[in-house]
């Protein structure tokens, strides 16, 4: 009765703090501004299927791939077996399916064991890429010690987790074969048999204090994963489905018109479908700051799986400019938790006299972009950080008339002459005469 009411009172903490940054989260991504998205359902739920459950883009790089996936299916499946720790600890049982499952049970824990070892190893050798191999992309600089730290903390914790379920089910067989008391037969599970002679010649109460402290070592490490999961960039385990859901399903390269700017020129030529009721508030042009960019965008800040991948691809970060599209979803992510945590604190919010542009992203940043969409075919959950780089340009050209000489000089053309050179349409074919 005492490990049921611990097991319960963990359980509820662990439920209580996940509720709570749950609903942080969510308020940090209502932040921005409205957005419809139902369009097109079949081929948003194709998107998610493919691409976040079958990983499609992530084997572009087939090594990691293979390693990512078995990471990922061990991570779905070896998480069903949780679902027996949570109800054998809520009702003080052990291995409360086995009895019913007979032999499948046995064929169940074996495929378990098979892919904790797959996960095992996969994280071995992820270590080994991020801190020997030292893969460019995993130390660029706006990885900065927390980002680095994040990633080797989720890939130990994940071996740790592995070998208590292997130790775990060795002591478990030995005391089968002791008959000891609620420890059900399993049948032989091949992987963990080969640390059982690690425990043959210990005594009974030595083999179930391993044994139970390695379930509880499992458990709580399961809770834990769960609470640090929502502060961490494993975050994109969860919102990579409705991250690939959501996202912009127009052709590559076309870009969002503002509606209060497509309205106003309606309105000019006389066109079909103008609105003549002025809106209460014009709104800002472009965006600033967090709350002028939309929800999905905020989403996908907190969808960025941070590997690089986008930044890998990008021309302009590999000829030498600041550009990198990583860090424009970082700094979202990050511009989005302060005004969580000074709300949360009864502070000023996004009142703070910060502003995404310019205190996290500066302009050299955004105009180094070559809008070439290479950042957006590249990320494996299909992040579009161009968005959020074209609404922080339209600011500072619309907004703050900052955009550079050359820059000008062309939208003057371009509104004047129909064309970024400085002469009428009526001259546009006369070098063909030459």
């Amino acid at each position: 009765m005492i490990q049921q009411a611990l097991f319960v009172i963990t359980l509820g903490v662990a439920i209580y703090f996940i509720r709570k940054r749950v609903l942080r989260l969510w308020a940090n991504i209502r932040l921005g501004k409205d957005q419809v998205i139902n369009d097109r359902p079949g081929e948003r739920l194709s998107n998610m299927a493919l691409v976040a459950f079958g990983q499609k883009k992530m084997f572009k790089k087939f090594i990691p791939a293979i390693l990512h996936l078995f990471i990922y299916v061990g991570f779905v499946v070896i998480n069903l077996e949780v679902l027996e720790f949570i109800v054998d600890g809520v009702a003080g049982t052990h291995r409360i399916f086995a009895p019913f499952l007979g032999g499948f049970y046995t064929v169940l824990m074996n495929i378990f064991e098979f892919l904790a070892l797959a996960v095992l190893l996969s994280c071995v050798f992820f270590l080994i890429r991020r801190n020997v191999l030292k893969i460019k992309r995993f130390h660029a600089a706006e990885l900065t010690a927390w980002p680095r730290m994040d990633a080797n903390i989720i890939l130990c914790t994940e071996i740790v987790l592995m070998l208590a379920i292997l130790n775990m089910n060795a002591a478990d067989q030995v005391l089968q074969q002791l008959h000891a008391e609620h420890y059900t037969p399993t049948g032989k599970l091949f992987l963990s048999s080969f640390f059982v002679p690690l425990y043959d010649s210990l005594s009974e109460t030595a083999l179930i204090v391993i044994e139970r402290g390695a379930w509880w070592f499992h458990i709580l490490g399961i809770l834990a994963f769960a609470v640090y999961v929502t502060y961490s960039k494993h975050l994109h385990i969860f919102l990579a489905f409705p991250n690939t859901y959501f996202a912009n399903l127009e052709r590559k390269g076309q870009m969002k018109n503002m509606p209060v700017v497509t309205n106003e020129v309606k309105l000019m030529l006389g066109l079909a479908g103008a609105n003549t009721t002025p809106p209460a508030e014009p709104g800002r042009f472009g965006a600033r700051d967090v709350r002028d960019l939309n929800w999905n965008n905020l989403m996908a800040a907190y969808s960025c799986t941070e590997c690089g991948r986008c930044t890998a691809e990008c021309p302009a970060n590999l000829t030498g400019k600041k550009l990198s599209p990583r860090k424009i979803m970082m700094d979202t992510r990050d511009r989005m938790e302060e005004i969580g945590k000074s709300v949360e604190t009864g502070g000023p919010g996004a009142e703070d006299g910060k502003f995404l542009l310019g205190d996290y992203i500066t302009k050299e940043e955004i105009n180094a972009c070559t809008s070439c969409n290479a950042c957006v075919e590249a990320c494996p959950v299909m992040i579009n950080p161009l968005e959020i780089i074209l609404e922080l340009r339209r600011y500072v050209a619309m907004e703050e008339s900052g955009s550079p000489a050359s820059w000008n000089s062309m939208f003057q053309n371009i509104e004047t002459s129909f064309a970024p050179w400085k002469f009428p349409p009526s001259d546009r074919f006369k070098w063909a005469q030459d």
